[in-house]
């Protein structure tokens, strides 16, 4: 069986740092190991955490590929450096802090999916709305594609903070594919290599929940970049603000 025909690439991005991204991508990896598919992590961000995590990952829990993104030894190509060992199935890539508007046509090239983290603060807001107005504009990604995706990070659902975010991010027409809890699981996964799909206790389990609608969005994903007619997420949020015709940049 030809799995190369089944690549999915994942690429959690947003130039903010501290949204998230390493966590969400940490167990995105994870959570497909643990589901039997081959899987690697590409690890772009200098502060390398991905890698980290990777080697404090148990022997006897399934095999991540690492590859190292920013480091490269002497002799070798980037290209060779960043080469996806064959028959993964999912490739799931960690971007950094600051990532110029220039470079993300090359990062985001061939992902199947676009997952950006967004926390419910004033600051995190502002950023997001950068960020989303630079891959439309500058990245020419396409609402039609249905590849980009946002994620609440760090949520607690009912803050003002929490529902100013959402009313921000539904004016974007972008659709919200999950609102992951402000839980302590995520430190322990950070701190073990373990992500939290494959811990134990029944204390896990509306932090699970919060999963799935991500990775259902992401299952329903076709492989390639031609629009689709898969569903969208279904997040229950408060009701969509009218859909408004810009993306708002900020000044």
């Amino acid at each position: 069986m030809d799995t190369t025909a089944q690549l999915q690439k994942i690429v959690l991005l947003n130039p903010k740092g501290g949204s998230g991204k390493s966590t969400i991508a940490t167990n995105l990896a994870a959570y497909y190991a643990w589901k039997g598919l081959n899987t690697a992590l590409m690890d772009t961000d200098p502060q390398g955490s991905g890698m980290r995590w990777l080697k404090l990952r148990p022997r006897n829990l399934p095999p991540i590929a690492a590859i190292n993104g920013f480091e490269r030894p002497m002799g070798v190509t980037r290209s060779f450096a960043l080469r996806t060992p064959p028959g993964t199935e999912r490739l799931i890539v960690d971007t950094p802090a600051a990532l110029p508007a220039q470079q993300m046509p090359e990062v985001i090239r061939d992902a199947s999916a676009i997952v950006v983290p967004v926390l419910p603060s004033d600051i995190d807001t502002h950023a997001a709305s950068r960020c989303i107005a630079e891959l439309l504009l500058v990245a020419k990604v396409h609402r039609s594609e249905r590849r980009l995706v946002i994620v609440a990070n760090r949520a607690r659902r009912y803050t003002k903070a929490f529902q100013a975010l959402i009313r921000f991010l539904q004016s974007l027409r972008i659709p919200v594919a999950a609102v992951l809890r402000d839980s302590q699981a995520y430190v322990r996964s950070a701190e073990s290599g373990v992500g939290i799909h494959e811990m134990k206790g029944s204390l896990l389990r509306d932090d699970l929940e919060t999963w799935k609608p991500l990775i259902e969005w992401l299952e329903q994903r076709s492989f390639s970049l031609v629009a689709t007619d898969e569903a969208q997420p279904q997040v229950q949020i408060t009701p969509p603000a009218p859909a408004a015709e810009t993306i708002p940049v900020p000044a």
